[in-house]
């Protein structure tokens, strides 16, 4: 199977976590999509932030500043096998936070899902 490339610099699209995780999806790749939905207190990235993950665990995009990536990737490389999506909770007081870094003081919440391909809309202009 091919591996996720970002470019032909090996540097993500423009910074773009969208445009990449297009960018792997077109090239036949699985993909998955973190965003943070929401934040309490000292949170590391404001909602919004987002994380794309490919099949081969290359990815771009932050959803905690580093600290709490890694666990993040793992269970978005599970998303992709099993097409589940989740919401991924990480706070001070959980153990989890810990031992992933997150000990900032905040909580954060984020939607983890895996991108699928939805058929094309035809050009009304190609005819039916």
């Amino acid at each position: 199977m091919a591996e996720c490339r970002m470019n032909a610099r090996s540097k993500p699209l423009d910074n773009n976590v969208l445009a990449q995780a297009a960018a792997w999806a077109d090239a036949g790749q699985k993909v998955a999509l973190a965003t943070v939905i929401e934040t309490w207190g000292s949170a590391p990235r404001p909602v919004g932030s987002q994380l794309a993950i490919c099949q081969d665990a290359n990815f771009v995009g932050s959803v905690s500043g580093g600290c709490i990536e890694g666990d993040v990737v793992t269970r978005a490389l599970d998303s992709i096998e099993t097409g589940a999506s989740e919401v991924l909770e990480y706070g001070v007081a959980d153990a989890m936070a810990w031992e992933v870094g997150l000990a900032c003081g905040g909580k954060i919440k984020i939607y983890l899902e895996p991108l699928t391909l939805n058929p094309l809309i035809p050009d009304p202009a190609a005819g039916a």
